[in-house]
């Protein structure tokens, strides 16, 4: 099911999803093991940094009401409030000057999954010539694999960087599933722990 393809270069992007003090264990809505993507991704990003290459934190910006918390009939406990220290980066994440974050979510009643949807992400990504998406984070089962299926569907190449994504799995197959659904719509999936940078 894993690639070792690892080569990045011009036309890369750097994908990292939600990885926000909410979704890390103890958050109010912590992803088992979810902290245990960040010292992964911090040599993805370290590479994409070093070689140039654009990176983007994706970030859940709720309203205090948003529809997708339980008090509006939603399926989660209010989390990521604008503004709010569960919000915020894990602090252990580092976040390059170049790097660009992408709110989602961010009015009372839409929800949005995707990185993509309703933040303008696909056509930023097109102006900066962007061709293939690495993407990493949380969770894997709900904003990772919307953010990868959104990927493929505005016509990008797609890489799941597993060794930086966790699951919630409120059924237990459901990141094991995500991933299923993720290659069948075209995306690779890489068990590297960093990336192989070319000129």
């Amino acid at each position: 099911m894993y690639e070792t393809h690892t080569d990045v270069g011009p036309g890369d992007a750097l994908i990292v999803v939600d990885v926000q003090n909410d979704f890390l264990p103890g958050g109010a809505l912590g992803v088992p093991d979810g902290d245990a993507v960040v010292a992964v991704l911090n040599r993805w990003i370290a590479d994409f940094e070093a070689a140039g290459l654009p990176i983007f934190f994706t970030r859940d910006w709720h309203p205090a009401n948003h529809c997708s918390f339980e008090a509006r009939g939603g399926p989660w406990p209010p989390h990521c409030i604008a503004s709010t220290p569960g919000a915020a980066f894990a602090d252990d994440l580092e976040m390059p000057a170049s790097a660009e974050v992408i709110s989602k979510a961010t009015t009372e009643d839409e929800e949005a999954y995707s990185g993509f949807q309703g933040t303008g992400l696909a056509d930023r990504l097109s102006a900066l010539g962007v061709k293939r998406v690495f993407v990493g984070g949380l969770a894997t089962d709900y904003c990772v694999r919307a953010t990868v299926l959104d990927a493929r569907q505005s016509g990008l190449e797609a890489w799941v960087v597993e060794p930086a994504v966790r699951a919630v799995n409120v059924h237990l197959d459901d990141g094991e599933r995500a991933m299923k659904e993720m290659k069948d719509a075209g995306a690779r999936i890489t068990d590297a722990l960093e990336p192989s940078v070319s000129a």
